[in-house]
């Protein structure tokens, strides 16, 4: 493993972003998960413990009446730095949590195991945790079946994350696309971040399938994506909308600042030659339309009809350009 990982926390959190799980609704495989932690383990407490930049969000919990907690309070934060799980006999003597809110406080922890919740990339992006109201030690049968536990987790992320995602393309499709926008949309307004929705359309599509076949076509829309892939940040999250249209969420991003990525990436497409399955060369330009979150957007569907206006003032003026939204 690249240890270098542990120290990378943009990484780490691109990483989790890619899992698109945060502030997500509950589901059963984690809720099962906890539930037999908490009974093998006899432990009051288990949580399935995401860390994101300033909190720890739990995705399930037994014993806990939070659905997040501050991340530097948390024991999560100190699991995710290192490969092996962290064990807290009793964390009244241990300098890094006594005294904590969450132990002079509820939920009063007092012993903690956790284990790393590592995505394939290798990144730590949370942590499965055993909670007690007492000091204890956990034995090395315990540990085992926590990281057993754990790998189950990890599983089940990339499971919900490969139903979210486009047989052909890779990218998000339009249903995982959307459930990520709503939660930019919260997470946008509640730290009052900017953010930006853009849409692209391939210019004359249509005319390629009906020219060359539909297996071209599928290479030009993988080659897009590979493109977008190679242009974008890994926390811009990329989706296919349907056929040749595709999205792009850009957190932290103002609406300036996602036209000058929409036109890059215009130019970088219109200057690709895509090699078709016979070998020739095919170049494909496309459109934009950019929309700046604004007040007036008040769902996801809002934020897409700015964009959608302007993708088609886009094919208006002529295609293979992109048109920005008047701010709202």
């Amino acid at each position: 493993m690249n240890d270098a990982q542990l120290h990378d926390d943009d990484g780490r959190l691109a990483a989790l972003r890619r899992l698109a799980v945060l502030d997500t609704a509950i589901e059963e495989p984690f809720e099962k998960i906890v539930t037999l932690v908490r009974t093998v383990l006899a432990v009051p407490m288990a949580t399935v413990t995401l860390v994101d930049r300033d909190r720890q969000w739990f995705k399930a919990k037994r014993g806990l009446e939070a659905d997040e907690t501050p991340r530097s309070i948390s024991f999560c934060t100190h699991t995710i730095k290192q490969r092996e799980p962290l064990i807290v006999e009793n964390a009244q003597l241990d300098p890094r949590f006594a005294g904590t809110p969450l132990v002079a406080g509820p939920p009063h922890i007092r012993s903690y195991a956790g284990v790393p919740l590592r995505t394939p990339e290798g990144y730590n992006v949370g942590s499965l945790c055993a909670m007690d109201t007492r000091p204890r030690q956990f034995s090395p049968a315990d540990i085992a079946i926590l990281k057993n536990f754990a790998n189950i987790v990890c599983d089940e992320l990339e499971l919900r994350l490969i139903a979210q995602l486009d047989h052909l393309t890779g990218a998000l499709t339009r249903r995982g696309f959307v459930e990520q926008a709503e939660r930019e949309i919260a997470r946008s307004r509640r730290y009052d971040r900017p953010s930006a929705l853009m849409m692209l359309d391939l210019d004359h599509f249509k005319s390629v399938n009906d020219t060359y076949g539909h297996a071209a076509g599928d290479q030009v829309l993988l080659q897009v994506t590979e493109i977008a892939k190679v242009a974008l940040r890994p926390s811009d999250v990329f989706g296919r909308l349907g056929g040749e249209e595709f999205a792009v969420l850009l957190p932290e991003t103002n609406g300036d600042e996602a036209f000058i990525v929409a036109d890059r990436l215009r130019e970088a497409i219109a200057n690709y030659a895509v090699r078709l399955p016979n070998g020739e060369p095919l170049t494909v330009t496309a459109s934009f339309g950019v929309a700046a979150l604004g007040p007036a957007h008040t769902s996801f569907p809002a934020w897409l009809e700015s964009a959608d206006a302007m993708l088609y003032a886009a094919k208006s003026s002529g295609r293979n350009c992109a048109r920005l939204a008047a701010a709202t």
